[in-house]
């Protein structure tokens, strides 16, 4: 991650979680130069409040068969859920970049699925598109690129675990 900023400031927002925080202090980034705040909002998906090994297995069959997006865990939360709680911090950091000391940086330090839909979010993909892909690895990274026309790009796509199964006008 050095070598991707150089000596330019970064606004970093890190989820919660242990992993996360173990994550970002790994990037080795200069703390002089970073400005790190705590987002719950970038939290991985809540699947419910006790995991039983067997009732998790039961559930992502459930979830296959309903639909990664739309299917909430009992006690937890359904892809559209994590959407919306995403697309409120994107709202938030919309607003942050209007300060006139925000880094020309930003880094987000969150979970695969978190990813995938904060980029659903950000380039208008459709649900059946979101279907398709497959989560990163651990501590994979993908960035957004500013092109010249002013627009963003995705440095490489997800894998796609299958093609998009479109329905409906969008599709």
């Amino acid at each position: 991650m050095r070598e991707v900023f150089g000596r330019e400031r970064v606004s970093v927002y890190v989820s919660p979680y242990r992993r996360t925080h173990e994550t970002l202090r790994a990037f080795h980034l200069d703390p002089g130069l970073m400005r790190v705040r705590e987002e719950p909002r970038l939290r991985e998906q809540d699947w419910g409040n006790w995991q039983d090994r067997d009732d998790v297995r039961l559930q992502k069959s459930y979830r296959d068969a309903y639909g990664h997006f739309f299917y909430r865990f009992a006690q937890g939360e359904s892809g559209a859920d994590v959407y919306d709680r995403v697309g409120g911090f994107l709202e938030s950091l919309f607003r942050s970049f209007e300060a006139p000391d925000h880094p020309p940086n930003v880094l987000l330090v969150t979970h695969g699925l978190a990813m995938r839909l904060f980029c659903m979010r950000w380039f208008h993909w459709t649900v059946a598109e979101f279907e398709s892909l497959s989560n990163p690895g651990n501590a994979e990274m993908r960035m957004l690129v500013l092109r010249g026309d002013g627009r963003y790009e995705l440095d490489r796509p997800f894998e796609r675990w299958r093609e998009p199964e479109p329905y409906g006008i969008t599709g």
